[in-house]
């Protein structure tokens, strides 16, 4: 898939394409729907399947400290759609001076002149332009001038529960990771390069693997029984997701113990799956008390896991 980053980057060659434009975070079922009308649209013209997403997302840029907890970042979301079949993906560096283009703008500069869009596809709450004053029917009298078309996907239900990233958050922030997978199609994942961390962990016989959680917040927090993808292969452990209190932790990262495995995984890129919340995170008296604690949350996870996966 090709990727092009910036708006600076559109060549030429760039014009004549079908787009759809989202947030696209998590990539679930929703977005896969959105996906899949594209893909059917890109081989009906026998033009390129192109995405539009934007970063930061806007939430990020009007308001740092309330933007929603991230599903997935950049990489991720790329990985994703790569999978999906998507032939482009387009990242737009949202800044307050693209913010405030008028939704004239966006689609006369952009959409018809840079990028020469035949088709555009769009989810039902798509609104665009400063103030948001765009939406799915400008687009159609839009089209109608400049000569695209536009179709709008419904959302999708999963038992009479809207599809959305803001649905999966809400799901991960009450510890309904079965229903969470359901809507995103998969286990709940983070992922990231293994970097050095205060190796603690080792003292006690757990050592970690530990991955810094670059996004403003995190939609989990706590320990949980999860499995490891690590150059295509499978493992099974325990993570705790948050700040580590005992230790006076600053930035929160996911520590993650993988069950009988003894390499060294630094710089190395590991996705971990969290399947089933075994408790929350809190501060304990002592490093002692963390480490019989963990050695318990390892158990109850190994068991679940021996079980269950």
């Amino acid at each position: 898939m090709e990727f092009i980053r910036g708006l600076h980057n559109i060549r030429e060659e760039h014009r004549g394409c079908v787009l759809t434009i989202g947030k696209f975070d998590g990539v679930h079922l929703g977005h896969e729907a959105v996906i899949g009308q594209l893909l059917a649209r890109s081989q009906e013209f026998q033009l390129p399947s192109v995405v539009m997403l934007f970063e930061p997302q806007p939430e990020e840029l009007f308001m740092p400290d309330k933007a929603p907890a991230r599903l997935s970042r950049l990489r991720d979301k790329y990985q994703r759609l790569q999978q999906l079949g998507v032939e482009r993906l387009l990242c737009i560096n949202f800044t307050p001076m693209f913010a405030a283009q008028s939704a004239e703008y966006f689609v006369e500069h952009l959409l018809v002149k840079k990028l020469g869009v035949a088709f555009l596809v769009v989810g039902d709450d798509f609104r665009f332009g400063k103030g948001r004053t765009g939406d799915f029917d400008y687009l159609v009298q839009a089209g109608k001038t400049f000569g695209f078309d536009v179709i709008n996907t419904a959302s999708l239900c999963l038992n009479q529960a809207r599809v959305s990233s803001s649905a999966i958050r809400q799901l991960l922030s009450e510890d309904k990771l079965d229903e969470a997978k359901a809507m995103l199609g998969r286990p709940f994942c983070i992922s990231g390069k293994v970097v050095h961390g205060a190796k603690k962990g080792r003292t006690i016989g757990f050592p970690t693997a530990n991955l810094l959680l670059k996004r403003h917040r995190s939609p989990v927090q706590g320990v949980y029984a999860v499995s490891v993808r690590i150059k295509g292969e499978r493992f099974m452990g325990v993570a705790n997701v948050g700040n580590r209190p005992t230790v006076n932790g600053e930035k929160p990262q996911l520590e993650v113990h993988i069950f009988d495995y003894k390499e060294q995984l630094y710089g190395q890129f590991i996705e971990v799956d969290l399947h089933h919340k075994i408790r929350q995170e809190r501060k304990f008296a002592s490093f002692d008390d963390l480490k019989i604690q963990i050695q318990a949350d390892a158990i109850q996870a190994r068991e679940w896991l021996e079980k269950q996966c």
